[in-house]
Order: structure tokens, then C-alpha cells, then sequence
């Protein structure tokens, strides 16, 4: 029931994110007419906020229940995009979405930690594919019916999609906190071992982190996977199609329902399918994929007649990659942590995303802004190759190691679907039956 409740709060929070994120620049930059450098640099606060919130919020899923860092950040969030209803100017617009981006970003990893503490090991690669197919359920719903009632033309065209994404987070926040109740407790060795780990200091803390030669590569494939499409999503691929391709704001809301549809269609069978393949093999797939949809939209410039059905195919196309990265990203890194660090390894990466995609949308506004938008798709293109490169290296470095250090041995290759080493402060194995350990990482 917990797992439920959880899986049904992310497809309601994210319902709510739905009805704003498709048309947040369009609004930003052509309704409020606070211009397409506004609209980016909202993107970019949102990522820096979320580049603060990530780590803070997963170092407190280590030390506290992570129940109350998830409620507490999905609360900030509703303050944070309902704020946007009353915001007359760009600065405050700009404000908003940095609070909005702290909040959103602060759950994220304590939610990836409340999976691993509610269920079993080798569930999880399932559970994160149904919560994140839930999440592309609610970002469907939301696209959809937001497209009947949001109005471009006027200022407060949007007041009902924030409104509607505030309240779905607090309904969000609401089943997480009712999920949490009675909830097993960390058992005290493990809470002892992760409050070592946490008196560690933010660079002693990244050092145990990236001696870890599987998380170097994985850290890699991170950047690049976000760089090659999710910096993009929100900013920089809706002002290309506007500024290049010339389509209508509609098509971006479709092209984003689009992708939300092939995911829920997809995602449980993708999963069935890939369920024997390594990380590493999956995450290479997806760099494959990244670059055949960039050359895709490249194609999408030389016929205006087809530009807009190129253009709703290619988010399409991103989504079955999509299928196979999500489930697999968190499974593995968390797998790959060390004893007591795991919801800060999470953080962790996830602030090493949202750094990158923070750069994302200034990058998008520059090269599209000075006329240059064949270098734009020319440098997705080599970093979904560098993608393919990182995966192929993790895959390499996971195969060549024989083990972990202690007194065990497992297939590396299967290491993301199993919980290896123990001692964590998310009391993910005790809570859910994994067998001990001596706290060991995963090593070349």
C-alpha cells in the first residue's frame, strides 16, 4: 500500500507540473513579454535551485525520515509555482521558479530513498518504472487539459495552471506523509554507521564518492544524458521549434503530451523486455537514441511543410529512450554507493544534473539568439555521442571488476538490481529483508 500511495503522489504532483511546463517559456517570453532571455534564465533559476536543494535534501534523507524531507519539499514547491499566479514583474517571476526548483528538486532524492527503504531489492528497478510511469501519466494529463483552459494571450492565461500545480502538490505531499505512517524505522547499527558517513564534510563526503570508479562513469553518462535532452526539454527545443522551425505553441504542448503518452505505453514493456540487460548496455541505448533524435530534428529545419510532425515524432522517439534511463539511473547509483551514503550519493547526482542543466537553456538562448542553430543541434549530437562512450566505459569497468570488497562477490553486471553493501542510514535493506553486510563499496 505504501508503494501505491507513493506511485499515485508522484502522478499528482507531476499532473500539476504538467499543466505549467509546457507553456511556462512561451508565457514568459511572448505573453508577459519579458522576452526569450527571461524565459531561459527562469529555466536556469529553476536548475540552480534544484542545484541547491538536491544535496541538502538527500543528506537529510540520510540523517532524518525521509517521510518529512519529502512533505516539507513538495510544500515549498506548491508555494513556490503558486507564487507565480500573483507575480507581476520578471524578477519575482524569476524568484518563483527558484523556489519552485528548490522544492521539486529537494524531493527527488528522498523519494528515490523511500523506494529503496519500502521495497524489496529486486523490485526496484520495477517500482522506479511505474513511478516514473505514473509521473509521465500526471505530465500527460496535465499537458492535456491544460491546453484547453491556459490562454497565451492574456496575463493571467496561466493562473489556473499554477494554481492547479500548486494544488498538486500539496495533494502530493499530503499521501507521501500518509504513506509514511507506521512506516519501519532504520534499524539503530545502520542509523550508527550512516551518522559516520554524515559527519563527513561536503568534500570528504565527494571523495568517498567518486573513488568509486563505476560512479565516475556514471556521473559522465549523467551529464551527457542530461545535457542531450533534459537541459533542453523545458527551454531550449520548445525555442527552437518556435524560432526555427517556426510552429505553433500548440505543437510544443502536443509534442510533450506525446512523449508522457509513449512512456506509459512503453515503459512496463520496456522494462519486461530489458530486465537481464546490464546498466551499462541500457544507458549506451540511450545515448543511441539521444543522437537519432537530434539528427532527426536536424532534418526538421530543411522542410517546413513536415517540421511540426518531425518535431512531435522526435519527443516521441526521446521518450522510448526515456523508458529505459529512468528506471535504471537511481537503481544503479544507489547500488554503487557507499555504506551510509546513499541518499546523498543521490543528491549528489542529482545536483550534477541540474548543474549541467542549468547550463543548458543560456546555452540554447545563445546559439539560437546569434542565428546558429545548426551549431545548437551539431553539439547535442556529439554530447548524446560522449553518452555512448560513458556507457560503453561503465559497462567496461563494471564487467572488469571482480567484487566487492568483504566477504561477497556478486555479477556487477546485475550490481544496479541489487543491494550490495548495507549500513546505510535509509535502512533500505533492513526495512526490506536484504541481507547485511560489512558496509563495503563498489571498487575496479
Amino acid at each position: 500500500m505504501r508503494t501505491r500511495l507513493l506511485i499515485i503522489a508522484s502522478a499528482i504532483g507531476m499532473l500539476g507540473w504538467g499543466t505549467v511546463l509546457p507553456y511556462q517559456y512561451a508565457y514568459a517570453a511572448n505573453t508577459r513579454g519579458w522576452g526569450a532571455l527571461t524565459a531561459a534564465l527562469a529555466s536556469t533559476l529553476f536548475s540552480v535551485g534544484a542545484l541547491v536543494a538536491a544535496p541538502l535534501g538527500g543528506r537529510l534523507s540520510d540523517r532524518v525520515n525521509p517521510v518529512i524531507v519529502v512533505v516539507v519539499a513538495k510544500i515549498v514547491a506548491a508555494a513556490g509555482v503558486a507564487s507565480l499566479i500573483f507575480d507581476q514583474t520578471a524578477p519575482t517571476f524569476l524568484l518563483g521558479m527558484f523556489v519552485f526548483g528548490l522544492g521539486l528538486s529537494a524531493a527527488v532524492p528522498a523519494a528515490s530513498v523511500l523506494v529503496l527503504r519500502w521495497v524489496e531489492p529486486e523490485e526496484r528497478r520495477k517500482i522506479f518504472a511505474y513511478k516514473f510511469t505514473a509521473e509521465a501519466v500526471g505530465m500527460a494529463i496535465g499537458a492535456f487539459v491544460a491546453g484547453m483552459f491556459v490562454d497565451l494571450s492574456r496575463p493571467d492565461g496561466m493562473a489556473m495552471a499554477f494554481a492547479t500545480a500548486g494544488a498538486g502538490f500539496v495533494v502530493s505531499a499530503v499521501l507521501i506523509y500518509l504513506a509514511g505512517l507506521g512506516a519501519p524505522s532504520a534499524i539503530s547499527s545502520d542509523l550508527a554507521a550512516g551518522d559516520a558517513e554524515n559527519r563527513l564534510s561536503t568534500l570528504d563526503g565527494l571523495r568517498r564518492i567518486f573513488a568509486v570508479p563505476a560512479l565516475r562513469w556514471t556521473a559522465v553518462v549523467t551529464v551527457a544524458l542530461a545535457l542531450g535532452f533534459y537541459a533542453q526539454f523545458e527551454a531550449g527545443l520548445p525555442a527552437y521549434a518556435l524560432t526555427v522551425l517556426d510552429v505553433k505553441e500548440t505543437t510544443i504542448g502536443l509534442a510533450a503530451a506525446v512523449n508522457c503518452i509513449v512512456i506509459v505505453v512503453l515503459q512496463v514493456i520496456v522494462v519486461r523486455l530489458t530486465a537481464k540487460r546490464s546498466a551499462g548496455s541500457l544507458l549506451m541505448t540511450v545515448g543511441g537514441i539521444w543522437t537519432l533524435s537530434w539528427v532527426i530534428l536536424s532534418v526538421a529545419q530543411l522542410d517546413p511543410a513536415i517540421a511540426s510532425a518531425l518535431f512531435v515524432t522526435t519527443f516521441g522517439i526521446f521518450a522510448v529512450g526515456e523508458t529505459m534511463y529512468s528506471p535504471v539511473l537511481n537503481p544503479l547509483t544507489a547500488s554503487l554507493a557507499p555504506a551510509g551514503m546513499v541518499g546523498r550519493t543521490l543528491g549528489t547526482f542529482n545536483a550534477i544534473q541540474t548543474t549541467f542543466s542549468a547550463l543548458g537553456p543560456l546555452v540554447a538562448g545563445a546559439l539560437l539568439g546569434a542565428g546558429l542553430a545548426n551549431g545548437f543541434l551539431a553539439l547535442h549530437v556529439v554530447i548524446s555521442l560522449v553518452a555512448v562512450y560513458a556507457a560503453w566505459r561503465l559497462r567496461t569497468v563494471m564487467r572488469r571488476s571482480d567484487g566487492v570488497t568483504g566477504s561477497h562477490t556478486v555479477d556487477l553486471d546485475e550490481a544496479e538490481a541489487t543491494w550490495v553493501r548495507s549500513g546505510d542510514t535509509t535502512g533500505a535493506g533492513s526495512a526490506s529483508g536484504d541481507r547485511p553486510s560489512t558496509g563495503s563499496v563498489l571498487v575496479a
